[in-house]
């Protein structure tokens, strides 16, 4: 991987460092020796150009507005292919055979549910209760009901733990969504396939019949495929850290929830809806909000546009965008909130303020009108964006190991008081 090396120049020293190549020609300066050869570390606060490992999973290049999981790209996989067929891809390294895949799905369908104990759990928590916590701590309370799968060395023990992981967290995050309402929780159904058993889940009742909608299916579908991985980011990174303690996935995974509940990770599509519903509410059109947004004086700002990544576009936000307005037209949904959507797009894209920015649209923009137009809830988006982004992070977890990483301990540079003394309490001012 490295073909050359890079000169640094220290006062009198000078040393070489590794010039480390990836695959689709990404460059880095290996800096590993460089406390050891010259007691200096680099500084690069938020980690913002600094490399954390190499990787064989998924490469993202934001200024070509590209997206590859294990080389394939991003708009392939989500015409052709299923969100666990993605999952495996992104876990194993290459896209299943008919009988692995057969395996794989059906050992999923055989862990789907949830210990009967696991009610109790959730009538413990009050019922506004924040679904992103709910996933949290049940995801880490599994540990303590399977205690044979906790080995991150054991290859068999690991292979159980993320069949249950994929096989159970859509039905957690849907018993917190039930919980919340007040509804019976209903038992997975392995007749339905992994988003159609999600959805059942989620808003059938023992009083009646439900019936999956096939296009509500596919944009699901569609949103887990381009949710499932996006490199190094907050959450995959959290995952990594803490998996690098040999701590059991089920923890690490926990972790990584917590890390994506954040408004400025997960949280974003949330938000998103929340903009429209406010310009709905106060009764503003598009373009006065927009030109709210562009004002130094305002404190508004435009929700889900532009991305710290993708530097000209999203390619993930063209194929939502056209399931979004499939689902639209199927449910003949047509309310305020998706007019404003419309409207601010195009006013944004044409805009030469918003152009020489590049703020565009992202994946969030579209994600949250797509999971209001079925009746979710604003606050289990982020737990609906843990499921997709499930097969990531355990890709991530797994490489780690592989890799045979240390534990994960960055270094700092201290800038804080010196030379104090203790003073005793009766001294002090």
């Amino acid at each position: 991987m490295a073909d050359k090396t890079a000169q640094l120049r220290l006062d009198d020293q000078t040393i070489e460092l590794p010039i480390v190549v990836g695959s689709e020609g990404e460059r880095a300066v290996d800096i590993t020796s460089l406390r050891s050869k010259t007691g200096y570390i680099t500084m690069d606060p938020g980690y913002a150009n600094t490399g954390s490992c190499t990787s064989r999973i998924t490469f993202v290049d934001g200024e070509n507005g590209v997206l590859h999981y294990r080389g394939i790209p991003i708009d392939d996989l989500a015409d052709k292919g299923s969100f666990l067929e993605t999952a495996y891809l992104l876990i194993y390294g290459k896209l299943p055979n008919k009988d692995q895949f057969n395996y794989f799905t059906e050992s999923i369908s055989r862990h789907t549910m949830l210990h009967e104990d696991f009610k109790a759990f959730y009538g413990a928590l009050p019922k506004d209760a924040h679904p992103m916590a709910a996933c949290s701590a049940v995801v880490g309370a599994l540990a303590t009901f399977y205690p044979d799968s906790l080995d991150p060395r054991d290859p068999r023990q690991v292979e159980i733990s993320v069949h249950r992981l994929l096989a159970k967290l859509p039905t957690i995050a849907a018993y917190a969504y039930k919980h919340s309402i007040g509804q019976p929780f209903m038992y997975p159904d392995n007749r339905l396939d992994y988003v159609g058993n999600f959805l059942h889940l989620m808003f059938a009742t023992p009083c009646e019949d439900f019936e999956v909608d096939p296009v509500v299916k596919k944009a699901i579908d569609l949103l887990l495929i381009l949710h499932a991985d996006h490199e190094q980011n907050c959450s995959a990174s959290t995952v990594r850290l803490v998996g690098s303690s040999h701590v059991n996935l089920f923890a690490a995974i926990a972790a990584g929830i917590n890390a994506l509940w954040g408004s400025r990770h997960g949280g974003a599509n949330q938000e998103v809806i929340e903009m429209l519903a406010a310009i709905r509410d106060e009764g503003l059109t598009a373009s006065e909000f927009v030109e709210r947004a562009k004002s130094s004086d305002d404190t508004s700002r435009l929700m889900g546009f532009g991305h710290r990544v993708y530097k000209n576009f999203d390619p993930r936000m063209t194929i939502i965008k056209k399931a979004c307005f499939d689902v639209l037209e199927k449910l003949g949904v047509q309310n305020k909130l998706v007019e404003i959507a419309v409207e601010l797009e195009e006013i944004a894209l044409k805009d030469d303020y918003f152009v020489e920015r590049k703020l565009y649209p992202n994946v969030d923009f579209y994600s949250g009108v797509i999971y209001n137009a079925i009746g979710t809830p604003m606050n289990m988006f982020t737990a609906m964006f843990a499921i997709g982004r499930l097969p990531g992070w355990i890709a991530q977890w797994v490489e780690m190991h592989q890799d045979k990483h240390k534990i994960y301990r960055p270094r700092q540079i201290y800038v804080g008081e010196t030379g104090r003394r203790y003073v005793d309490i009766a001294e002090r001012d």
